[in-house]
């Protein structure tokens, strides 16, 4: 991992990539970077010559394109960032990492278990990190929960209760995304609406699973799941039951209709021998109740328990710059999300459990 130097007296910007830029890249990350003194926006790739154009501009890039292939051919980086559609991320980071750069990937990592271990094996053979922006898992306060679990306070994890819910079902039915009116561009329903690669799964839950991940450590070994679906075919619902590999077991939901601007929730119950944790970003709590009648809860800050995703950009670029930071997006947060909602449609689909095999 590159180290920070000062050359010419000025300290070494991180030299980041983007390769695609729609309506989350254009109103989070790029306004993220654009913002930082030692970021160099030094190439973008996307569709669109006037919309390429538009954003050079807006955000000033060195270098425009929109073939990928010819971004990482032509310029010098230390990190890229995915923010094409779902179904191109893995063919995206692969490029990228076959370059020896550091990876930002917007979640999901990718769409088939395949392609996720084939990111993470090409992550391990070039010695460079993949972020996976969940940004609830970069919080102080999921921060305290993981600290608070590896330090035994609730026990040995016997149960994990969770479920997730956002106002997206509109999007994820082929519409349109109301809070995204004022933005640059729009969500697309190609991405979004997408039979294979979209919908709540895919789109939405697996922030719920990198974030248990993250959490526990937890690695899925069987998934039984109904799903309840869209007009268009992509599913809304979502309903898993777990059994971990240490025979722990799990118990996860996920819908997308929450009334439009209602805040997203995610709600975490951890049951350990010793007691419980939750985690609640509704209601901005983080308690751990023990069995011995103890209670310890973690102040959250008036509305902290609302989603944004500036920390994970920020991580990303002390990465590249060879700083020594948390990675509370980790490729492993990325690959067993995927992995779970692979097995998630198959169980479904086939009405039976479905084994995953335990190979990471």
């Amino acid at each position: 991992m590159p180290g920070v130097k000062i050359m010419n007296n000025r300290q070494k910007k991180a030299r980041i990539g983007v390769i695609g830029a729609g309506f989350w890249c254009t109103a989070n990350n790029l306004p993220v970077l654009k913002g930082r003194n030692d970021v160099e926006l030094s190439a973008l790739a996307r569709l669109g010559q006037s919309e390429l154009q538009l954003l050079q501009h807006k955000f000033g890039f060195s270098f425009i394109t929109e073939d990928y292939r010819e971004l990482l051919a032509s310029v010098e980086l230390d990190g890229v960032i995915i923010a094409s559609p779902h179904h191109l991320h893995a063919e995206h980071a692969l490029a990228a990492l076959a370059k020896n750069l550091h990876v930002l990937i917007e979640k999901p990592m990718a769409t088939s278990l395949v392609d996720a271990l084939a990111i993470c094996e090409a992550a391990k053979a070039a010695n460079r990190q993949i972020l996976v922006p969940y940004g609830w898992n970069f919080q102080p306060y999921f921060a305290k929960a993981r600290e608070w679990l590896l330090a035994g306070r609730i026990g040995t994890l016997r149960h994990i209760s969770a479920q997730m819910a956002t106002p997206i079902e509109d999007l994820m039915s082929g519409g349109s995304l109301a809070e995204a009116s004022g933005e640059l561009f729009q969500p697309s329903s190609a991405t979004w609406a997408h039979k294979d690669s979209g919908g709540y799964g895919w789109g939405q839950l697996v922030h719920l699973l990198g974030g248990l991940v993250y959490l526990t450590d937890m690695v899925p070994a069987m998934v039984y799941a109904k799903l309840g679906y869209s007009k268009i075919g992509t599913d809304l619902y979502n309903a898993l039951t777990l059994t971990l590999v240490g025979g722990e077991t799990a118990a996860i939901s996920g819908s997308a209709s929450l009334p439009a601007g209602s805040p997203f929730q995610i709600d975490i119950r951890l049951f350990g021998t010793r007691g419980v944790l939750l985690l609640d970003t509704e209601r901005e709590r983080l308690v751990v109740r023990s069995n011995d009648g103890s209670v310890e809860e973690f102040a959250i800050a008036d509305g902290a328990g609302a989603y944004t995703c500036i920390t994970p950009v920020e991580r990303f670029v002390d990465i590249c710059l060879g700083r020594t930071v948390e990675n509370a997006g980790h490729a492993m947060t990325g690959l067993q999300a995927v992995r779970i909602v692979e097995a998630m449609h198959l169980s479904h689909q086939t009405n039976l459990p479905v084994t995953i095999g335990v190979d990471q």
